[in-house]
């Protein structure tokens, strides 16, 4: 049997990093892994075709051959979905659809014959039947939340990851928190489930001798979810690195009681994680207790920044404008909190209601919800009704994002943190496309962009004053050039 898996295409989004990717010789930022895994999944004797629509485009041919294709989209994907669709209605191929995207919903999607809902190990063995005995079902629901030892090794085969920034794995699902915003939660559960050691370890392996040697990104919405899971597992990475000689480094998403566990942290230091996303919020306390994120409460969230940032790990953030509690005067404040904590990469979002989460049944209750969330939260579009003035916010939203992706308060908060930084942990693979980009980038950004003065005074500084964080201060110097151009779009 041929089987066309298809990954739609993503938009300019803050994480897509589109505008600088050609500065790194790559096509996209990560590779689709779920779709990866669902290969896995598929019997060995079929012939899969993986087409990812932001590496390159999908021929009539592709889906002329194929039996079945099958397409894995999250929210922001909508768009790309449809017309992945609506070329396969048009040429006769049934299609299967799953991902977030139709968890909720997916009867918004009448030209799609066929949905898989919910994680696929358990259900994919009924699915396979039916696709090789030509009765395909309209609808397959996963049972529940599987083991993850059942979770194949993703078919890494199937791509070129030269085409790739970041390789993607992933370690656990679910999160045993319940921010009322948060969609995981109901996707996952609160009780977090986690591959073995062994496991992880293999996945690692395989990506090793596929030829990656870059960097890799661990998926989970939660990596500390199950700390004693997560230190059997880095215990484990830090004896393979020794054992394999992995040059390979990490980065997480994780939540901010990551600063209340010293020995976790010295781990990931030590197993070779150099970021970690954490979903800071606000500043505001009672907007972080109304969304129920009482993990940040009580404690100084700038303190806790510069704690991870001294160990060795930039801390990525998180921000959220919009909550019933925030005051008229948020922008300024998360302006100055974003700031002072030195968090250069601040992804600032409106809060947007997602289908599935406690924030989109409350709203619903209160008659506020407008419309389906975009799953972009860098598109400027509200889909509830705020409290405080909807012009207000969305203005005060773009030029707060505007101001901090200028290049002045850019590299100034880029300074912030090299000042906390304390390089450690293993050394990491540098390549020649790292050398390459940083070459283009001097044209572009210190000759070609405006705030080309403020970079070469950034470039000298960090020389001068911080030379073993300089290859970090370039690839920031990098990365707000995206950041800055996404924010000039808004």
């Amino acid at each position: 049997m041929n089987i066309l898996l298809v990954s739609p295409a993503t938009p300019v989004t803050f994480w897509s990093f589109k505008h600088v990717l050609p500065l790194v010789s790559k096509k996209a930022a990560f590779p689709p892994l779920g779709l990866l895994t669902v290969a896995a999944m598929l019997p060995r004797t079929w012939n899969l075709k993986l087409v990812d629509l932001n590496v390159t485009g999908l021929r009539a041919a592709d889906i002329d051959w194929a039996d079945y294709v099958l397409v894995s989209a999250m929210l922001v994907h909508e768009r790309s979905a449809r017309e992945v669709a609506a070329r396969c209605a048009a040429r006769g191929k049934p299609l299967v659809a799953g991902g977030p995207l139709f968890a909720t919903g997916h009867q918004r999607f009448p030209e799609i014959p066929c949905f898989v809902l919910g994680e696929a190990e358990q259900i994919m063995p009924r699915v396979v039947a039916d696709m090789s005995s030509g009765r395909l079902q309209p609808l397959y629901r996963a049972p529940g939340k599987p083991d993850l030892a059942c979770t194949p090794i993703p078919r890494w085969d199937l791509i070129d990851g030269r085409d790739y920034a970041t390789m993607s794995v992933q370690f656990s699902r679910g999160c045993p928190f319940n921010c009322e915003f948060c969609d995981i939660v109901a996707l996952y559960g609160r009780v977090p489930r986690a591959k073995s050691p062994g496991q992880m370890l293999a996945e690692l392996d395989a990506l090793l001798e596929a030829g990656w040697n870059g960097p890799i990104f661990v998926v989970d919405d939660n990596f500390i979810g199950h700390k004693t899971r997560a230190k059997e597992l880095l215990r484990a990475m830090i004896d393979w690195r020794v054992r394999r000689k992995a040059r390979v480094s990490f980065s997480t998403e994780a939540s901010l009681n990551l600063v209340d566990d010293d020995e976790l942290l010295e781990l990931m230091v030590a197993a070779g994680f150099k970021k970690v996303f954490v979903g800071l919020e606000t500043p505001e306390e009672s907007s972080l207790t109304e969304c129920a994120k009482l993990q940040n409460t009580a404690r100084d969230l700038v303190a806790a920044v510069g704690k991870i940032h001294k160990a060795g790990i930039e801390v990525m953030g998180g921000f959220i404008v919009g909550f019933d509690h925030d005051p008229s005067n948020i922008f300024e404040r998360q302006r100055r909190f974003i700031q002072e904590a030195g968090v250069v990469t601040a992804m600032v979002g409106l809060l947007n209601a997602l289908p599935q989460t406690r924030l989109f049944a409350r709203l619903k209750r209160e008659g506020r919800i407008l419309r389906e969330s975009t799953g972009n939260n860098l598109d400027g579009i509200l889909n509830f009704v705020p409290r405080l003035d909807r012009q207000l916010l969305v203005d005060g939203y773009r030029a707060l994002l505007r101001h901090l992706y200028s290049p002045r308060v850019y590299y100034d908060r880029a300074l912030t943190f090299l000042r906390q930084y304390r390089p450690r942990g293993p050394s990491v693979h540098r390549s020649w496309s790292d050398l390459s980009a940083f070459v283009k980038s001097l044209w572009l950004i210190g000759v070609r962009t405006r705030g080309r003065r403020e970079y070469w005074k950034y470039f000298t500084k960090t020389l001068l004053l911080y030379p073993r964080a300089f290859g970090e201060a370039m690839n920031l110097a990098i990365a707000g050039y995206h950041f800055r151009k996404v924010a000039s779009n808004l």
